[in-house]
This record gives structure tokens, C-alpha cells and sequence, in this order.
């Protein structure tokens, strides 16, 4: 039996045949057909499962259900595994990327809302806040959502949501209409944070370990372009119609949605050994790594989404930029930081994450500093060139930290005693239970950022008060980064070449964070 006949087969209920191949896809065969010794499928969130028929002995059948999936068995990926997983990939990233958008589609709009709108600045930053608020808080349930579901099920579905915010935003943006109403408009623009944490969910689960960094970085990467696409979109719209058509913005994105629904629906599979595991979640809520990685990644992807939804705000209020000019600026960062964060994933499998994310806090510290000083001085050149790099560090350090959860709670594995598969199977399990938490926490941090802002310009008519707390909020992560992940690897290996106090078991249960 081939790789592909005993590892990727997939039940459809387009075929009542269980021999019935297609090209370039698994091989459907009888869910009773014997495996050599199965690996565990790499679920997120969710356990390891049995490779083989779902519980029961059923067939999950009605639509493309792959029935086995062992991506850490190199024939099969070779064989079958990689091809399926670059599709689900590929087709995945589209359907993030404009989730992406809709989630930032308020930092476009409120460059159409002028004086007639009648909303002060503090307005402005609380009313894009509202999507980040939304979007953290469903990126718990939507994590879930793919092994209940399926992803390819999920990821239609997610994306059809989409047309709700996008129809509602159309319709009430005119001057005259409420606050009120624009908050629970904006609200509504969440749903499109949520699919970050199913789509990262379900790749994680198509991907070996050992490339996991990669794809998940270009799986966010993807997906994190979306802002600035909607942020281009709404500079060609306000320099060629004006600043009073904010509907053409969403006039494009309204089929791009059904699009992108139907490609899924088409393209994508679901796993069915993938399945939800609330022990692991709970499992993961009581591990101290899951919220030390939160408060990074509230630093790395929390600065890059709430950067992202205020820079056209910062630029409006504290330089006195117009709609046009605002806007031809804006995308600049957020494209950049989301084109890097795949080369963040990269790094971070050739030489540890914990060492690239110091490395990377240390550098979001300098560039704070510089647009510390170019906001004092209002220096718009030179703000820019701090801010612009203060994005790309974002994209990098999104890339670094992601890459660092499945290693760190393999590592934890290890150092219970598990060996082997054991240990794999246990990080998964409690990785991709732990993603979903930290997803959401870090999604709260732009909240974080955008609050901050309308503070400060409240109080004092400038941003800088609030980048002085960006600025030790990144000391912070970069002491944790540190004491955590980098101190205790240093001391580890040194007591390793020493061979002092450890036995030959002891070296090998210890973790070293430095390379997760």
C-alpha cells in the first residue's frame, strides 16, 4: 500500500466508490484499511487523534473529508502530503487575507469621515478599536470552530459571514447616521479577526513540525496583507472619486467575498482525525508558557494590528495630513510588516525563535525611540522612518513567536519524561490549544494600542505619551524573552559542557527554548 493510499485518503460524497481516484488528490479507500503504525495528526486545537475512521468507526462523508493525515511521516508527505497541504494553504491565505480586510476596513473609513460626520478624534480611534475588540474575542470560539466543522467547511462559512459587516458598513455610511450605530457597525467588522485564528488553526494542522514556521508565516502573511490592500483600495478611491464615495470601497470587496467562499468550498479539504479537545484547552489555560507567549505576542502582533488601524488617525491629528495624504501613506507599514512575517517564521526555524524575537524586541525599542523624538519634534520624515520600521520589526516578530509555541510545549513534553512520538504528540495537542488563547490576547493589544491613543490625544493633543508606554511595554517583553525562554537555555548548556549535576536523562528532559 502506498504512502498515499494508507495516509491520504479522503471520503467525498461525490463518489460512493471507495477506489475512485482524482487527479492530484488523496486516494479514497475503505476507512478499514490497515496503516503501519499511524502517526497522530497534528490538530490545533485539538488531540492527536487516532489516525484512521472517526469515532465510532464512521465515515465523516458529504463533503471532501480526508480520513488520514500523517504529515510527520516524510514518504507520505513527499508522496501526497505536501502537494494537499500547499492547496489548502493557498486558498486558505486568500480567504484570511480578506478577513484581514474587513477587520481593518474602519481605519478606511474613517479617512471619509469629515467635519460633516461630526465625530472628534477620540471618536474616531474608540470607533476602529471596536473591530479589534470583536475580532480577539472570537478568535477563541473560531479556533474550535475548524475540528467541529472542518476547515474547508469552516473557512466557507467564515468568509460568507464577511458580507454581513461589508453590506452594513455600506449602508450606513453617510453623514447623519448615529454614533451609535457606527459602533455596532464597526462591531460587526470583528467576524474577519476571528478567521485569523481558524485559518492559522487548520494550516497547523496540514503542516510537519519542521516546516510549520514557514507555512504558518506565510499563512499569516498572507492574511496580514489585507490591510494594506484595503488601505491602497481606499487611496485609489478617495484620489480618483473623493472623499464622499466610501461605498466603492466596499463595492469590490462584496463579490471578493463570494469569491473566495466559492475557491474554498472547491479547493479545500477537511481533516478528519482532526477533532476538539477541551482538556487541552483547559490544559493549555493552566500552562504559564501560554500567557508569557500572550504578552509577546500582544508586543509583536498586537503593535502591528493596532499600528495598522491608527496610522491614518496619527498622521491626520498630529501632522495635519488630508484624507489623500493620510492615505498614501498608511499602507506603506502594514504592507511591509505583513511581506516580512513569513521571513520572521523563517529565521526562526534556522536559528531559534526566542533568539530572533530578543533580537527583534531590542529593535522595536530603538525605532520607539525615534518616533518618540520625531513626535516631539514633529518631524513628519523622520517619524515615518521610526514608524515604518517599528512595522516591519511587527511582521518579523509575528513570524518569530508563532514559530516558538509548537516548540515550546514539545520541549515541555520532554521534560516530563515523554520521548519520541509521545513528546510530538503532546505538543501538538497542547500547542495548537494554546494558539487559539494566544491569538486572541494578542488581538487585544491593538485594542490596547488604540485606546492609548485616543488617551493621549485627549490629554496632551499628541501621540508621544503613548508610544513612551509602546516603549516599556517592548523593555518588558524583551526582559521576559530573556529570563523565560533565553537564560535558562544558556545555563542549561553550560552545565551540559560542564557535566556537572546532570546525568546523561537529566540533559536530555531539559528543555532549551532557545531553539523553539
Amino acid at each position: 500500500m502506498t504512502a498515499e493510499a494508507a495516509a491520504g485518503t479522503r471520503s467525498d460524497s461525490s463518489s460512493d466508490s471507495p477506489d475512485e481516484k482524482r487527479t492530484g488528490r488523496p486516494t479514497s479507500v475503505p476507512t478499514s484499511a490497515p496503516t503501519a503504525d499511524p502517526a497522530p495528526a497534528s490538530p490545533a486545537p485539538a488531540s492527536p487523534a487516532p489516525v484512521g475512521p472517526t469515532p465510532g468507526g464512521r465515515t465523516r462523508r458529504g463533503g471532501r473529508w480526508i480520513e488520514r493525515w500523517e504529515p510527520e511521516d516524510e514518504t507520505f508527505w513527499a508522496e501526497t502530503g505536501a502537494r494537499v497541504a500547499r492547496r489548502n494553504l493557498a486558498f486558505s491565505v486568500l480567504s484570511e487575507h480578506i478577513g484581514f480586510s474587513i477587520w481593518s476596513l474602519w481605519s478606511v473609513m474613517v479617512l471619509f469621515m469629515g467635519p460633516e460626520y461630526g465625530f472628534d478624534p477620540a471618536g474616531k480611534f474608540f470607533l476602529v478599536a471596536m473591530p479589534t475588540l470583536v475580532g480577539g474575542v472570537l478568535r477563541v470560539p473560531y479556533t474550535f470552530a475548524v475540528a467541529r466543522f472542518g476547515g474547508r467547511n469552516w473557512t466557507v462559512i467564515s468568509a460568507l459571514t464577511l458580507l454581513v459587516p461589508a453590506t452594513a458598513a455600506a449602508v450606513v455610511m453617510k453623514p447623519g447616521t448615529s454614533y451609535t450605530t457606527f459602533l455596532v457597525v464597526a462591531a460587526l467588522a470583528g467576524v474577519g479577526g476571528g478567521n485569523f485564528a481558524s485559518s492559522m488553526t487548520n494550516i497547523n494542522s496540514f503542516y510537519p513540525l519542521r516546516k510549520k514556521g514557514w507555512a504558518l508565516g506565510l499563512n499569516a502573511g498572507g492574511g496580514n496583507i489585507g490591510v494594506p490592500v484595503i488601505q491602497l483600495l481606499g487611496l485609489l478611491v478617495i484620489g480618483t472619486a473623493g472623499a464622499a464615495q466610501p461605498r466603492l470601497v466596499l463595492a469590490v470587496y462584496l463579490p471578493l467575498i463570494v469569491v473566495a467562499a466559492a475557491l474554498a468550498a472547491l479547493f479545500m479539504d477537511n481533516l478528519a482525525p482532526v477533532r476538539n479537545d477541551t482538556g487541552a484547552a483547559l490544559d493549555a489555560a493552566r500552562e504559564p508558557h501560554t500567557w508569557v507567549m500572550s504578552l509577546l505576542y500582544i508586543g509583536t502582533f498586537g503593535s502591528f494590528i493596532g499600528y495598522s488601524f491608527a496610522f491614518g488617525l496619527v498622521l491626520q491629528i498630529q501632522f495635519a495630513r488630508t484624507p489623500l495624504q493620510a492615505a498614501s501613506l498608511t499602507f506603506i507599514g502594514p504592507l511591509l510588516g505583513s511581506l516580512v512575517r513569513p521571513v520572521g517564521g523563517r529565521l526562526a526555524d534556522r536559528f531559534g525563535g526566542a533568539r530572533i524575537t530578543l533580537g527583534n524586541f531590542l529593535a522595536m525599542a530603538v525605532a520607539t525611540g525615534v518616533v518618540i523624538y520625531a513626535s516631539a519634534a514633529r518631524s513628519l520624515p523622520v517619524f515615518l522612518v521610526g514608524f515604518i520600521a517599528l512595522f516591519v520589526l511587527t511582521g518579523l516578530g509575528n513570524g518569530s513567536t508563532y514559530k516558538m509555541i509548537p516548540g515550546i510545549f514539545q520541549a515541555q513534553a520532554v521534560r516530563r519524561g515523554l520521548t519520541g512520538e509521545a513528546a510530538e504528540a503532546s505538543g501538538r495537542r497542547l500547542s495548537g490549544a494554546a494558539m487559539g488563547l494566544i491569538g486572541a490576547v494578542g488581538a487585544l493589544g491593538g485594542l490596547a494600542i488604540n485606546l492609548a491613543f485616543r488617551q493621549s490625544f485627549l490629554a496632551t493633543g499628541s501621540g508621544t505619551p503613548a508610544f513612551v508606554s509602546f516603549l516599556v511595554c517592548y523593555a518588558v517583553c524583551t526582559v521576559v524573552t530573556w529570563a523565560v525562554y533565553l537564560r535558562p537555555a544558556a545555563r542549561a548548556r553550560r552545565t551540559a559542557r560542564s557535566g556537572a549535576g546532570a546525568t546523561a536523562g537529566d540533559a536530555e528532559r531539559r528543555p532549551v527554548h532557545a531553539e523553539v
